[in-house]
């Protein structure tokens, strides 16, 4: 069993830690000079942004091989999921996402926090040192657009994160928009809405600049319109949705992978077909045990902790088609006799969607976009307006390229089901992990039922695996989109040091 002792600190707290406050320096003491003064300033410092989604940033005085924006990011969506099943207690602050039993001295919301105003941070550096720039030339313009985009996808992932979704309440507190480096230290979280309304702005203006390709680890005009879809997707607006999932899926430069690529997509994101933007890990960057997103999700004997498993839920969803090629991502643990393994009553299947880039089980690059997901973006914007036919017919694209011809739905709904329905259901089988699942019920107003057995069930210990038999074990498992467990605590960091920020209730 994996022990890690968490020092929760009491305050005072190290104000110059905080997230938020104004005295956070850019990575590498990032200035207009740096910048503008030499011909690879300009591309070191926005390569300088993207490295801290992956790299291991000193937090509280210390490095802990925990704490990585995108560990960070995966754990804190999907393990408050029903697509992932807690196999035991533990001491790291990931157990939270499972319980909901969150707190605002939790580490991992804590570093999540700061290491996103970290990324703004910086990319607000080069953004006002890049824009006082007179003719700025279309490479000059591709790192500036780069940057919109990633002050856009960290503010949206920080929204989705610690703020209820649009689709509740847009007048509801969303978190700190900071978009100049003068921003003051003390100011007041935005609305769902104005943050929404920055990501946009934000995400158009970086899809503007970029007329370059630097390759799919930076960003591009498409990562710029696939943001741009699933944004206006989460705030309700189809019409949007549609237009730019459109402007992906017809540009032509990325393919649906098919039931012979697909098992092979994620270790090999960067060459993927349709992968429009992810985070690239080399060999040096493969944190094994210590640290990796795959650490606690898969395990090849001692290659990492494989404490968390797909759930029953999910794979109850997945039973009726054994020839679905995503199955290849759920990885049954057995014995030498063929015997299927368990951890205290619950059954091992590990997750491989971040192992086996360069055969390696704890490295991947991780996708943030891929062209499936525009498809699905589509589909579920056509159900909610009504365009049923256009719907399934973008559900059996992707299910066409999954091993599934056989079980396609030819524009005909299933007996009492909704199109919502079905695109839901597809949304769940094709981005499992990949931190979409919780969003996608709670966005639609639909409830998480997360009534099976494993730790995440309130009170529980090992020896009390036999409630798995007892639904009264259940007691409070369905979550209700407007319980407000769903999302997580402003960390104690912001609220105690800046005093207009408030905290979650």
């Amino acid at each position: 069993m994996r022990s890690v002792i968490i020092i929760v600190l009491l305050l005072p707290l190290l104000l110059w830690q905080t997230g938020c406050m104004k005295d956070v320096n850019p990575s590498d003491a990032l200035t207009t000079g740096t910048i503008t003064g030499s011909p690879d300033g300009l591309k070191n410092a926005v390569n300088g942004a993207y490295s801290l989604l992956k790299d291991h940033v000193p937090f509280n005085g210390t490095t802990d091989d925990n704490n990585m924006y995108l560990r960070q990011y995966f754990q804190l969506s999907d393990f408050a999921s029903d697509d992932i099943v807690c196999g035991q207690t533990t001491e790291d602050p990931l157990f939270y996402s499972f319980s909901l039993d969150h707190s605002p001295t939790q580490t991992n919301t804590r570093y999540f926090w700061y290491i996103s105003y970290k990324i703004i941070n910086d990319a607000n550096t080069v953004i006002e040192a890049v824009e006082k720039l007179p003719n700025a030339d279309a490479t000059t313009q591709q790192l500036l657009g780069e940057c919109y985009f990633l002050r856009a996808l960290v503010h949206f992932n920080l929204v989705k994160i610690f703020a209820m979704p649009y689709t509740l309440n847009p007048a509801a507190q969303g978190v700190i928009l900071r978009t100049s480096t003068s921003d003051p230290a003390q100011k007041a979280r935005a609305s769902v809405a104005e943050v929404y309304k920055q990501v946009i702005a934000d995400a158009r203006r970086g899809a503007d600049l970029m007329t370059q390709a630097r390759g799919k680890q930076y960003a591009s005009q498409d990562a710029a319109w696939a943001l741009l879809s699933r944004a206006y997707l989460y705030e309700g607006v189809n019409d949007s949705t549609i237009y730019f999932a459109n402007k992906v899926i017809d540009g032509g430069r990325f393919s649906l992978t098919t039931s012979a690529t697909y098992p092979d997509l994620f270790a090999n994101a960067i060459g993927g077909s349709e992968t429009i933007f992810c985070v690239a890990f080399t060999q040096l960057d493969d944190y094994g045990k210590f640290g990796s997103i795959a650490s606690m999700i898969y395990s090849d004997g001692n290659s990492g902790w494989g404490e968390e498993f797909a759930s029953a839920s999910l794979r109850d969803t997945m039973a009726a088609n054994p020839e679905d090629v995503r199955w290849k991502y759920i990885v049954p643990l057995k014995d030498g006799n063929g015997v299927l393994q368990q951890k205290n009553g619950i059954d091992i299947y590990y997750i491989s969607k971040f192992s086996g880039q360069d055969k390696r089980p704890t490295l991947s690059s991780p996708i943030l976009f891929r062209l499936a997901e525009m498809y699905l973006n589509r589909a579920e914007a056509n159900a909610k307006a009504g365009n049923v036919a256009a719907a399934l017919d973008d559900v059996d694209m992707i299910r066409s390229n999954r091993g599934l011809a056989n079980a396609l739905y030819h524009q005909q709904l299933p007996a009492g089901k909704s199109a919502l329905d079905v695109v839901l259901k597809e949304r769940r089988l094709e981005l499992a992990f990949e931190g979409h699942r919780s969003y996608d019920l709670y966005r639609n107003k639909r409830p998480m039922n997360r009534t099976y057995w494993g730790y995440h069930l309130p009170g529980l210990k090992q020896s009390d695996i036999d409630l798995s038999r007892h639904p009264s074990g259940y007691a409070n498992m369905i979550i209700q989109p407007d319980n407000p467990k769903i999302i997580y605590y402003i960390p104690i960091d912001e609220v105690e040091t800046n005093k207009l920020c408030t905290q979650n209730p």
